[in-house]
């Protein structure tokens, strides 16, 4: 999963960025309003972080900016203590949530966490897709009661697959979701971390899950 975070104070940035990529996160920073809101028009996000006092653009206006333009991103406002009337205008405005600095990072992870599976209309930590189960907390796969070992890239595509299962997600769709904005999108790393999958998944199952459009991309689903 990919995550802007906007946010001008470096220290705090910074913390947050090792504390996300530490959980497996791809994470992008701007350090004003004016770059995160051009980011996040033009880089696709699962979820943006946003601080509420910015330079060149506050965080409320970005948010009505994005919202106005139809963007469905989730967005995670991290507000003062006191900024009451903020955090009103930013719910009023489309933000999915909120949290209060300071704040303790298991809790953000948490909130961050819960508006990624809001936005794919699964709320449950628990993903199931036929006999397929992963629990998005603890990153632990299973099929037919089994436990499968993935690598950490291994697990990012699969649970964006199963986030949306049952639509076609193309190889630029998936780059763009679990690799940084610098990565070569004409690379075939896709298509190899794939073929692992289908031999980790669908190897010794009578079902196959994961399955080939051509010249389109990949889905998941239970149907053979």
């Amino acid at each position: 999963m990919k995550i802007l975070i906007i946010e001008d104070e470096k220290r705090m940035a910074g913390i947050l960025k090792k504390g996300l990529e530490e959980n497996a996160f791809i994470v992008d920073l701007a350090g004003d309003g004016e770059e995160g809101l051009y980011m996040a028009e033009n880089y696709p996000y699962d979820a943006v972080l946003l601080d509420i006092m910015l330079p060149v653009m506050d965080g409320l206006s970005i948010l009505s900016a994005l919202r106005s333009k139809r963007s469905e991103v989730p967005v995670l406002l991290i507000t003062a203590r006191g900024e009451i009337e903020s955090r009103i205008k930013g719910l009023n405005f489309g933000a999915d949530d909120y949290i209060v600095k300071p704040f303790d990072f298991h809790e953000l992870l948490a909130r961050l966490k819960s508006v990624i599976r809001r936005s794919k209309g699964r709320p449950s930590p628990l993903v199931a897709i036929d006999d397929l189960s992963l629990d998005t907390n603890s990153r632990s796969v299973c099929r037919g009661g089994r436990e499968i070992r993935l690598s950490a890239t291994e697990y990012n595509l699969l649970e964006y697959l199963a986030l949306n299962s049952g639509r076609v997600i193309s190889r630029t769709e998936l780059t763009e979701h679990i690799y940084d904005t610098d990565f070569d999108r004409d690379s075939n790393v896709i298509d190899v971390y794939v073929n692992h999958l289908r031999n980790k998944l669908d190897k010794g199952f009578d079902r196959q899950l994961i399955h080939t459009v051509r010249g389109a991309g990949y889905i998941l689903k239970g149907d053979a």
